[in-house]
């Protein structure tokens, strides 16, 4: 089990979450639940709606569209970022390609904690931006 001080050093490490202060990051480490999958476990299925983010701590993932492995994700990556802040359906399914212990956030917890700590919200907004532009540029590279 990971105590909160370690959440809070561990999400510091993390992308999504690397331009918010420790005390901010307190507050998000108090509502992460760890949860542990086995592999080949399926942890988001493409097409169900999406409510929740998930930070890898160990292990690695693999993204899929339909059949295709489109991504490999692994320890301080994160997924499932565009469901914390809208319901549509998840755009690909997710599998443990190891044993697997993630941060699971909720959106109905984040999105208590982003009604009083604005702060929280831009610099998530400027992560996922960064990240789409990224996104953008690789694409652009394959034409």
């Amino acid at each position: 089990m990971i105590t909160t001080l370690e959440k809070v050093l561990f999400l510091k490490e993390v992308s999504l979450f690397r331009n918010i202060s420790s005390e901010r990051l307190a507050k998000i480490a108090t509502i992460t639940k760890e949860i542990e999958f086995s592999k080949g476990e399926r942890i988001i299925n493409e097409g169900d709606e999406g409510d929740s983010l998930f930070i890898i701590v160990e292990g690695f993932v693999n993204i899929l569209k339909g059949r295709e492995t489109i991504a490999k994700l692994g320890p301080k990556d994160f997924f499932g970022e565009m469901a914390i802040l809208d319901s549509e359906p998840r755009s690909a399914s997710v599998v443990a390609d190891s044993e697997t212990i993630c941060l699971k956030i909720s959106r109905e917890d984040f999105t208590e904690i982003l009604i009083d700590e604005h702060e929280i919200m831009l610099a998530i907004i400027k992560s996922l931006v960064q990240r789409l532009r990224q996104s953008n540029t690789k694409s652009e590279n394959k034409d």
